[in-house]
């Protein structure tokens, strides 16, 4: 491990994972999973919960954050925040200031046993303050992370500061687009004059290129699709989704959707040739992707009867349906091809058939098999078919307390990972590891 240092504490780095066998299930070494699509391709997995709820393997403490756990060889990376004085006010206009410090933590996937740390000066001014928000990324026996504040990239042999170098700002919740791998390259949402997508070469932290202008980077995660024949680097901003050549940064095409408050988050879903995203202010588009070259057209937009529109979860889409949570809360199944609502429950997002519809309501959806796990910001794990004939829970279970807060209710704002027939999940306080095999 080793130390960079600029000024004060502007420190890029690299975590060198060791030898460790490779013959483990499917990992989970990023965002959603290791082709960032929701999926979990594990077999022997229980299609319901013991009596006496699941088994907990392990529980290690925790502080404050929303990045999700991956998990890789043998071992999870959790990302938290060591709160310095300061009350944390959860107001949506109004950045939090406070001094602390960030840590990375390895442990051993089996036993929750750290292996080891790496903590640094982090002073936040952001809203909703409670840590960083990016899922590490592992690839190839190194860690790339990201911080909520100050955006950077690392790898071993180099380092750099993109909000100094990039000339860009943090958003108002924090710098939040978890950074994609792709081949030789790290690419990343980054900000700037010119610069909302940069790709850097992954093993010497050199720009390859940078492209974009939009009025802010907004939080998506940048994805890859294959369509029309070509690659492309989809993302997101806060003014319109964009394709790219994911090799060179040129543009192919772009459409226009802008969300409230520059709130771009989720990564646009492709099924076929179609492609979704929506956003909170009740934005929402389908967009048709050609079949023979680069290029879409508008399908349909959606609106506040019509389509879902996700604040802080991604979507699954699964033959011809959308399944996600709109920005009341409510978990929708919706037509792909036209944006007809099917059904829609506040079960999975609130615990209750009959709970009321609220603000920025979270699900977090993973597909495994035929049914899905959810984790709801009640802190539980459900078992659940979705399917365009309804919602079917199957059995659900609390294996965190809620410890972080949004419009005066109480709220757990994590995506989880899945990995070793395990789900590892945190809250401000711990992590957890809850066996799902058979």
């Amino acid at each position: 491990m080793r130390r960079c240092f600029h000024g004060c504490l502007l420190c890029l780095f690299s975590f060198v994972i060791g030898a460790v066998s490779m013959l483990q299930a499917e990992d989970w070494p990023q965002w959603m999973g290791p082709h960032r699509d929701g999926r979990w391709n594990e077999t022997g997995t229980i299609d319901a919960f013991p009596a006496d709820g699941p088994k907990i393997l392990w529980r290690k403490p925790l502080e404050g954050g929303y990045a999700g756990p991956a998990v890789a060889q043998g071992r999870v990376y959790v990302f938290d925040y060591l709160r310095g004085e300061g009350k944390l006010n959860n107001n949506p206009g109004v950045r939090a200031s406070f001094e602390g410090r960030e840590r990375l933590q390895c442990l051993d996937a089996k036993t929750g046993e750290k292996l080891w740390e790496y903590v640094y000066s982090a002073p936040y001014s952001i809203s909703y303050a409670s840590g960083p928000r990016c899922t590490p990324a592992v690839h190839e026996g190194l860690v790339y992370i990201q911080w909520a504040l100050r955006q950077f990239v690392a790898e071993c042999r180099w380092a750099k500061e993109l909000k100094q170098e990039y000339k860009t700002e943090a958003p108002m919740w924090g710098f939040c687009s978890h950074p994609l791998i792709d081949g030789n390259k790290l690419i990343c949402g980054v900000g700037g004059e010119g610069s909302v997508v940069v790709a850097f070469q992954r093993k010497t932290g050199q720009e390859i290129w940078k492209a974009g202008q939009a009025s802010e980077q907004g939080y998506c995660p940048p994805s890859i699709i294959e369509m029309g024949n070509t690659r492309q680097l989809i993302h997101w901003n806060a003014d319109k989704i964009v394709s790219y050549d994911p090799e060179t940064g040129k543009e192919y095409w772009s459409q226009p959707l802008a969300p409230n408050y520059k709130m771009s988050i989720m990564s646009p879903r492709l099924e076929g040739n179609y492609l979704f995203a929506g956003g909170i202010g009740f934005v929402s588009a389908c967009l048709e992707l050609d079949t023979s070259r680069p290029a879409a057209r508008l399908l349909w937009q959606g609106d506040k009867s019509k389509s879902v529109c996700p604040v802080n979860s991604t979507p699954i889409v699964e033959n011809g349906y959308i399944y996600g949570v709109d920005q009341p809360g409510q978990l929708r199944c919706v037509e792909l091809k036209t944006g007809k609502r099917i059904w829609e429950t506040v079960q999975a997002t609130f615990g209750r058939k009959d709970a009321r519809p609220n603000n920025s309501g979270t699900c977090f959806l993973v597909k495994n098999q035929d049914k899905f796990f959810l984790f709801s910001e009640t802190g539980h794990l459900i078992i659940a078919r979705l399917t365009p004939e309804g919602y079917e829970e199957l059995s659900r279970a609390r294996i965190l307390e809620p410890t972080n807060e949004c419009f005066g209710r109480d709220v757990v704002w994590s995506h989880p990972a899945f990995a070793d027939k395990c789900c590892f999940a945190r809250n401000d306080k711990e992590i957890v590891c809850v066996s799902l095999a058979k």
